[in-house]
């Protein structure tokens, strides 16, 4: 019975060690997240300011592309804004680089595949970029061929970390390496969920001239409004994929804190009932004792 005891106490030890490691891990998930929280609200900011300034800049373009459907000016608005036929289609799979995250990266990656698996009825129709070292395994250890794929990012992560393969994709779309660009990664809703998404990327589609501001003055232009629109649109799209990294991160680190808070969860409820076991243990021992003494006294009398 001591024996049981102590393997008992040893495995209630371990058990302690093991939720105050959890717990630990869950508080610096959830500084990361409150970090991560701030930061993509104000890059939301950002986005929607570069947005409403290009909604302005296009309206009239927008207006007759979309009755007309032609070329207009010097600007190849068919690169950016015009859809054209779709031969092979570009994805961005975002996931983590490592685990403890629960299901955060099981579940983009079931829904990718099952989404490739309906949309497509070959590999050669779409191109795979990852962002995260568990998708890239993941399909190499499926025999799918990456165009690209980037590890090991900050929790944070700066423009300057994905700038490669942000601008890669965009000149890759420009290039007609794919016709079309979809990013897929989990949307961060708040701390206890998480949401699937595939947003279209390319070509820019959320330009609604009906939601162009109207100025009392009008924008000045240097050099030209063309040379302008050929630089802002490319930095506009890579700004869409950058702020859905930002959005997977933040989504990332409530999947994180999730886990470990129900990991030291589980590890409580685990300690009260080896503690239950324990007590019920010792006291077996004790009224064994107590039986043997009592039996021992009888035999001398």
């Amino acid at each position: 019975m001591m024996a049981s005891l102590n393997e008992i106490k040893t495995r209630i030890a371990s058990t302690k060690k093991t939720s105050q490691i959890t717990n630990a891990m869950q508080m610096v998930s959830a500084s990361k997240l409150t970090k991560s929280e701030a930061y993509s609200a104000k890059f939301q900011l950002y986005a929607s300011r570069v947005r409403e300034i290009l909604t302005h800049l296009t309206a009239s373009e927008l207006t007759e592309l979309a009755n007309s459907g032609r070329e207009l000016g010097g600007i190849n608005y068919h690169s950016m804004l015009l859809n054209r036929p779709v031969k092979k289609t570009g994805y961005i799979v975002i996931t983590s680089d490592g685990g403890l995250v629960g299901g955060y990266n099981s579940s983009i990656l079931k829904q990718t595949m099952t989404m490739l698996e309906d949309d497509h009825d070959s590999a050669d129709e779409y191109v795979l970029l990852a962002i995260g070292g568990t998708g890239a395994d993941f399909f190499k250890a499926r025999g799918v061929k990456l165009a690209y794929e980037l590890r090991n990012l900050s929790d944070q992560p700066s423009f300057d970390e994905v700038r490669k393969i942000v601008s890669m994709t965009t000149s890759m779309y420009e290039n007609q390496v794919f016709d079309e660009l979809y990013v897929c990664y989990n949307h961060h809703v708040n701390s206890l969920s998480s949401q699937f998404r595939v947003e279209k990327m390319l070509p820019i589609s959320d330009l609604d001239p009906s939601e162009a501001q109207t100025y009392r003055e009008e924008y000045l232009f240097e050099p030209s409004k063309e040379a302008i629109l050929d630089q802002l649109l490319p930095q506009y799209a890579e700004s869409l994929i950058y702020g859905a990294i930002v959005d997977a991160k933040t989504a990332e680190h409530a999947a994180g804190m999730t886990a470990m808070k129900t990991a030291t969860d589980n590890a409580s409820a685990i300690i009260a009932d080896l503690t239950i076991s324990y007590n019920r243990a010792r006291q077996a021992a004790i009224t064994q004792e107590i039986t043997e003494i009592v039996g021992g006294a009888s035999a001398l009398e």
